[in-house]
């Protein structure tokens, strides 16, 4: 299924001199530049009924029109998945994501992720690129997501990720004692010879993660995060390069060491936790539609506040004892 769309507009004569795909993306604002220049490519944008190249130059006075086919996703099913929604309007959708749930289809995954849940749930978001989903977290990763209704939120969403305006906090327990704060700063890509994961390299993409200790524990850390960049797995990554990697991570985890003088209690949440200890704390953005700043913020899941207690009193038995 698909939607007809069609737009028009007239070139103001200030834009005189100004490249095709430069004009549009100021006289469309609600559509991302990729969007529009394959418009313009594909010829379903017309300037004065004439197909023309992005780079071509404007006079001013224009008559420039849109008509095509906004595709709906068919091939993705709409499913009853319970979620956990924080906030909601008609622009956005705010979600807490729990621990096992994937984002978006693909190997492996053709069905029960949080794209089907969305489908279900807001049906008219089939019309909106990935379903509104603009920014992902991992599997086993917890916490707060934003999701677009429209592509016009869609579009102001994405430009605020590329900007950097939009602020993501995350906490997470790391294997190792810390003795202060700082920051990665090392370019990431795909790893060299394993393919499902990411690393540290030197012709990698950018990637800046910040952190700062929250509570130190005789053998682990709670820490606090905040990303500049959203890479994937980006992390997991950085705190696995320091020699601090998150507890549970199965990828970037490295063999499992039990901690020496280990009570029977930590010995079990230890084992017991399989996945990494990160959840996506804190989100902020300012609303696609009426500019305000927002911000939420999500507790820690249950089984990360276990393990939490845990090493707490851990630390508390062996000051004791000391």
């Amino acid at each position: 299924m698909s939607e007809q769309l069609e737009l028009e507009a007239q070139v103001p004569t200030e834009m005189f001199g100004m490249r095709l795909d430069q004009a549009v993306a100021q006289l469309f604002p609600d559509y991302s530049r990729s969007r529009l220049q394959g418009w313009i490519k594909e010829g379903t944008l017309t300037v004065d009924g004439k197909v023309l190249r992005p780079r071509d130059k404007l006079n001013g006075g224009e008559r420039i029109e849109v008509k095509t086919e906004l595709q709906r996703i068919e091939h993705h099913e709409a499913q009853v998945i319970p979620l956990d929604i924080i906030y909601e309007d008609e622009s956005i959708m705010v979600i807490n994501k729990p621990a096992g749930l994937v984002v978006h289809p693909g190997a492996g995954h053709a069905s029960g992720t949080l794209m089907n849940a969305l489908l279900h749930h807001c049906p008219d978001i089939a019309q909106v690129p990935r379903a509104g989903i603009v920014h992902r977290l991992d599997k086993e990763t917890t916490g707060l997501m934003v999701v677009a209704k429209t592509i016009a939120a869609q579009t102001d969403i994405v430009v605020q990720l590329q900007e950097r305006s939009m602020g993501r906090e995350y906490e997470a327990v790391v294997n190792g004692v810390m003795t202060g704060g700082g920051c990665v700063e090392e370019p990431m890509g795909r790893h060299s010879k394993n393919r499902q994961k990411m690393a540290v390299v030197g012709v990698g993409k950018e990637a800046i993660t910040h952190y700062r200790v929250l509570e130190k524990f005789r053998a682990h850390t709670h820490i606090r995060l905040k990303l500049e960049t959203g890479r994937t797995h980006q992390i997991r990554v950085h705190m696995a390069h320091i020699n601090y990697p998150l507890v549970g991570d199965p990828l970037y985890g490295g063999r499992f060491r039990m901690p020496k003088g280990a009570s029977g209690a930590m010995q079990r949440a230890l084992k017991a936790f399989h996945r990494q200890a990160l959840h996506a704390k804190k989100l902020e953005l300012y609303h696609p539609a009426s500019g305000e700043l927002m911000s939420w913020e999500i507790d820690l899941p249950e089984d990360m506040q276990h393990l939490l207690t845990v090493l707490k009193r851990d630390a508390q038995e062996y000051d004791y004892e000391l």
